[in-house]
């Protein structure tokens, strides 16, 4: 593998934890309240100017270690996942999905990976699915496996695996292409996504609106109001993956100007910072993020070193060198976690406060 290919592979976990922690505070806000706020010049403002990571960011992280722990054996790496998860849930994380909660709820009582995933077309498969992707952009069959593996844990809706690897496919593009894109290779893009779900009229449609706006310049946002979503992206898989695409593609190889439109749309802001930034981070390395917006997360024990090392590590293990995974102190999780849900609740109090006033304490 070629030094570059490994500044990808290390881009596609380092964007995603940035595009999580940038939107985070904006989560759940219109684009409208975004702009009256200003807080469309994007940069850290979870706590003091500096951001802190969801579970976007966790589960990537469990992605991870998974695959370097299982090797890239899905049923290894499904049971692994479904341990994983298992031991988050109890660390009691602030902002769990209800489909995602459910299931794990279930691994607890005992179901297999396999069967543990409930009827839902939420975001949880997404966001762990660039990571795959980008490590697995060399083994498309391998790849597939994995997300399948990923996705039926905590999802059983088709739409799920169908968004989820869409993603993967789009972060396996970035690795292997680089800021590079071509007619003829967006053309092949587009067919590969629409075989995965070739009788679906709702992907087909969706797939012809980023053809179809991609062709007329369109603005991400312009996009959006396309697809319906003109207060917020939404957490419905086939809301937050097209736009995420798009958003992509329209700014292929600026990682700033791809994230930042999307989280300009105000929703679930920090998925669909995530799955952008995992996509953009792809295509342009660790390298094309400022350094900043990385530098700028302040978490603990899921650190920016700890990001860093993580995708050192999965870059030698997509190479096929013996690794590990960087440790951390598992027992600081739960304390972290508190102090997670009293930032995020006093987030919450504050948008009680008019507009003009919380411009002033969060400028």
């Amino acid at each position: 593998m070629s030094t570059t290919n490994k500044k990808r592979i290390q881009g596609a976990l380092a964007g995603l934890a940035v595009g999580d922690a940038l939107g985070l505070p904006a989560e759940g806000l219109s684009r409208g309240v975004i702009r009256r706020l200003g807080w469309n010049r994007w940069r850290h403002r979870l706590i003091l100017g500096r951001g802190m990571l969801s579970d976007d960011t966790e589960h990537a992280l469990y992605t991870a270690r998974c695959l370097i722990q299982a090797d890239g054996d899905a049923n290894r790496f499904a049971a692994c996942l479904g341990w994983r998860l298992r031991w988050w849930l109890a660390g009691l994380p602030a902002g769990i999905g209800m489909a995602t909660g459910r299931a794990i709820f279930k691994l607890w009582l005992g179901f297999p990976p396999r069967s543990s995933g409930v009827w839902s077309a939420g975001n949880g498969p997404a966001m762990r699915s660039p990571i795959i992707g980008a490590a697995c952009a060399a083994d498309r069959e391998r790849m597939a496996a994995l997300v399948a593996g990923s996705t039926r844990i905590t999802h059983r809706d088709p739409k799920a695996l169908t968004g989820a690897m869409a993603v993967a496919i789009g972060a396996a593009f970035g690795v292997s292409h680089g800021c590079e894109l071509s007619k003829t290779s967006r053309e092949k893009l587009f067919r590969e996504w629409r075989d995965l779900a070739p009788l679906d009229e709702a992907w087909g449609e969706l797939l012809e609106a980023m053809e179809a706006s991609l062709g007329e310049g369109a603005s991400v946002e312009a996009f959006a109001d396309r697809i319906g979503e003109t207060e917020g992206v939404s957490g419905y898989i086939y809301h937050t993956v097209p736009v995420a695409l798009y958003a992509w593609l329209r700014h292929y190889g600026g990682f700033a100007r791809a994230l930042t439109s999307v989280l300009d749309l105000g929703g679930d802001t920090d998925t669909v910072g995530a799955i952008t930034g995992a996509l953009a981070g792809a295509s342009t390395g660790v390298e094309g993020i400022p350094n900043e917006w990385i530098d700028g997360i302040v978490d603990y024990p899921r650190s920016a070193s700890l990001i860093r090392a993580s995708g050192e590590a999965l870059a030698a293990w997509s190479e096929g060198r013996e690794c590990s995974m960087p440790g951390y102190p598992v027992v600081a999780v739960f304390p972290r976690n508190l102090f997670f849900l009293a930032v995020v609740l006093t987030h919450g109090f504050m948008r009680l406060l008019p507009v003009a006033l919380r411009r002033r304490l969060i400028p």
